[in-house]
C-alpha cells in the first residue's frame, strides 16, 4: 500500500490521513498479527532519534486505538498474550494460537457470514459476530516436544 493509497483509506473512513497514522499502516503491510512493541521496532521508535513518523509510544497506541475503532485494523487479545493487530479486517476470520511459541495463523471461518456460531443462549443480546481461537502446538512445536521424549 502507497502512502497515498494509505491517505485515501484513511480519509474514506472519517480520519485524517497523518503521517502517523499511514506509518502504522505501513509497518502492519506484511506483517499480520503484530505486537505493538514490533511496530515500535519495524517504524523505528526504539532507535536513539525516534521515529521518521514524529511517532511516540503513546502516539503508536493512540494510532491503533482510531485505526481499530474504524475498522481498518483488527485487534486480537489471546490470553496471556500481548494484544495483536492485523491489517485482516471483515472476513470473519479465526485464529490458532501455539501455546508453546506464541505463534498466530489465521483460519477462515468454516460457515463463511458472521456470527458463524450462535449462542446456547443469547441473554437479549443481538449477536453479531463470534471470535473462535484454538490452542495448541504448531507443528514445529510438537516435533520439538516430540525429540525431547
Amino acid at each position: 500500500m502507497t502512502g497515498q493509497d494509505a491517505g485515501e483509506l484513511l480519509r474514506r473512513n472519517g480520519l485524517r490521513s497523518t503521517a502517523q497514522r499511514r506509518a502504522v499502516l505501513a509497518a502492519l503491510q506484511g506483517r499480520s498479527h503484530a505486537s505493538a512493541a514490533d511496530l515500535e521496532e519495524r517504524i523505528g521508535l526504539s532507535r536513539p532519534e525516534g521515529s521518521s513518523a514524529g511517532l511516540s509510544r503513546q502516539g503508536l497506541y493512540n494510532v491503533l486505538e482510531d485505526l481499530t475503532r474504524v475498522y481498518l485494523v483488527r485487534c486480537i487479545e489471546p490470553a496471556g498474550s500481548p494484544a495483536r493487530f492485523e491489517l485482516r479486517v471483515g472476513d470473519n476470520h479465526h485464529h490458532l494460537v501455539c501455546r508453546s511459541c506464541g505463534r498466530i495463523e489465521d483460519v477462515d471461518c468454516a460457515v463463511g457470514a458472521a456470527p458463524c456460531l450462535d449462542p446456547v443462549q443469547d441473554s437479549g443480546f443481538t449477536v453479531d459476530e463470534a471470535e473462535v481461537t484454538w490452542w495448541g502446538l504448531c507443528a514445529d512445536c510438537r516435533r520439538a516436544s516430540e525429540r525431547s521424549v
